[in-house]
């Protein structure tokens, strides 16, 4: 498959690439590092006539601490980098975990964290080369009016499956998004739709800047399952973040990834530790719970039943995992 025909801008500043993006509306589109742009256009899956290059411009790049504590991760960076950071690996062990998990070693050389924020999402119907989807009736993502995944859904149900999301969700993470208009700042929470075509609450024109995540007073983790490690997108992910004792937690998110158009926030199963404790009849019974969270699970890459059983497993693993961790150290 080939590259379609498009005209290619490297903008020497932020500002510049922010006013090219405002011109041209969706005739335009944004490159990073391009491992999931690059083959969507390849599928026809998007059709830009320009791409503007925001690949190492300053204003996107750095890892630093403000005086609060504050971690802000420029969108720029590329997801190796920051899985070696020291202001990530230690303070916070699920992140680092997390944007391991991304891909392989060769796609995180190239991909940045604001690309992985901004993953579209993926359905086996549409997801496929553009003489496969002439084969089939056109769904949502193509123009057509019907879900093949859930026929009766009223939009479209492909799977949301960037794994850096719902560690940073889980650490209360916020972004910073820009414009040539200016800039606002919202919970990454508040980031993504319930729409697997409008996945997110990007404006024409406006770029991911930087992520901010608060001081690492917490316990954290990641875990992901996949058919292949380093190569596929996951079945199912869950990432967790605790504060206070295994006896008496103050606070619990658990945030499930790869089971739906945008992340989800479990929230039967935190009630459940938050209230008896993280000890084994707790877990349990967090586990047990989760069912009720999913809710209706789409039938991509594994049946229902099977996802739900294996978020069950992952919430065990995950809550035994945070029950392992020490307790960070006092300010």
């Amino acid at each position: 498959m080939q590259l379609p025909p498009f005209a290619y801008h490297r903008p020497a500043s932020l500002d510049e690439a922010l006013a090219r993006l405002s011109t041209a509306g969706d005739s335009v589109a944004a490159l990073g590092g391009g491992t999931d742009l690059l083959i969507n256009l390849k599928l026809r899956l998007e059709r830009p006539r320009a791409l503007v290059s925001v690949r190492d411009l300053p204003e996107l790049a750095g890892v630093s601490l403000d005086a609060s504590g504050t971690l802000r991760i420029g969108a720029g960076e590329r997801l190796t980098d920051l899985a070696a950071h020291p202001l990530i690996v230690v303070p916070y062990p699920g992140l680092a975990q997390a944007i391991r998990a991304v891909g392989s070693q060769h796609v995180r050389n190239m991909a940045t964290l604001g690309g992985n924020l901004c993953l579209p999402t993926r359905c086996w119907y549409t997801n496929q080369s553009e003489n496969w989807r002439g084969s089939q009736l056109p769904c949502w993502k193509t123009d057509g009016q019907v879900c093949h995944v859930i026929k009766t859904a009223p939009n479209c149900r492909a799977i949301h499956s960037a794994d850096s999301v719902p560690a940073l969700i889980s650490l209360g993470a916020r972004v910073l998004l820009r414009s040539s208009q200016g800039e606002r700042e919202l919970l990454l929470a508040d980031f993504y739709r319930d729409d697997g075509i409008e996945n997110n609450v990007l404006a024409p024109g406006e770029l991911i800047t930087a992520v901010l995540v608060p001081p690492a007073r917490v316990r954290s983790t990641f875990v992901k399952a996949a058919a292949r490690t380093g190569l596929d997108y996951g079945y199912a992910t869950l990432a967790g973040a605790l504060t206070g004792s295994n006896r008496v937690p103050k606070s619990l998110l658990l945030v499930a990834g790869s089971v739906g158009t945008m992340p989800l926030v479990l929230q039967k199963p935190a009630q459940i530790i938050l209230a008896e404790g993280l000890n084994e009849a707790g877990i349990e019974a967090a586990a047990d719970a989760v069912r009720d969270d999913l809710g209706e699970v789409t039938n991509l890459f594994t049946p229902p039943g099977y996802k739900k059983r294996l978020m069950r497993g992952l919430v065990r693993r995950v809550l035994h995992e945070l029950r392992r961790q020490k307790l960070p150290a006092a300010d």
